[in-house]
């Protein structure tokens, strides 16, 4: 079986991990998307974080793919930014600025003050993606955010979650990562990482292209 781990569309915010709908630049990545696995990736089920962006990024694709999305799941939420949670990028940097350094040389998995470390996020997003081994469904994907998606590739390819931020510079919005299960042997395989070729063509959809 495949499981499609899709980051959700832009967003209407730039702080950090606020709770908001997405921007009309986020639903037309869900649409492009979507239009893409209608044509070539079969999906038998559609599941999202509880997050707004995301389910809005899971009933987007269902209206183009015809797929209903179950209920919102917090187990697959972004990882926990503690104290960080509403700042803006330079308010991150006047606060936390030496957090945020020590946490990018990756000397260790490092919680975020108030927030979760990486294998808190791992303990909780692990068991959910076992519990989808255990369906009838073939091709399910999943809508969910960067942080959580480097968290789950870290403990998939067993590597130290303080490693997890070397997976990728960037994950795209709408960006697709597959997994595999080997139901014979009970472990996940990396396919995919960061597949956002619905995108082509469109550079003002792309990460780079948002204002800081």
């Amino acid at each position: 079986m495949k499981i499609y781990l899709i980051r959700h569309g832009r967003q209407i915010s730039p702080l950090c991990n606020v709770n908001v709908e997405l921007a009309p630049e986020g639903v037309l990545q869900a649409e492009l998307l979507g239009a893409r696995m209608k044509r070539y990736i079969p999906v038998d089920a559609l599941y999202s974080s509880a997050l707004i962006r995301a389910e809005q990024t899971a009933e987007v694709l269902s209206g183009v793919i015809g797929i209903k999305p179950q209920p919102g799941n917090a187990a697959v939420n972004e990882i926990d930014f503690g104290e960080l949670t509403g700042l803006s990028d330079k308010q991150i940097d006047e606060r936390f600025g030496a957090f945020m350094e020590r946490r990018r040389s990756m000397e260790a998995d490092l919680a975020f003050p108030g927030g979760e470390c990486g294998e808190d996020v791992w303990r909780r997003a692990y068991p959910f993606l076992q519990q989808l081994t255990q369906t009838d469904a073939e091709n399910i994907a999943v809508v969910t955010h960067g942080g959580t998606i480097r968290t789950i590739l870290a403990g998939v390819l067993r590597m130290e979650q303080r490693h997890r931020l070397a997976l990728a510079r960037t994950l795209e919005n709408t960006g697709m990562t597959v997994l595999e299960y080997n139901r014979a042997r009970g472990w996940f395989t990396v396919e995919v990482v960061n597949d956002y070729s619905h995108l082509d063509g469109h550079p003002d959809l792309l990460r780079k292209a948002i204002k800081k």
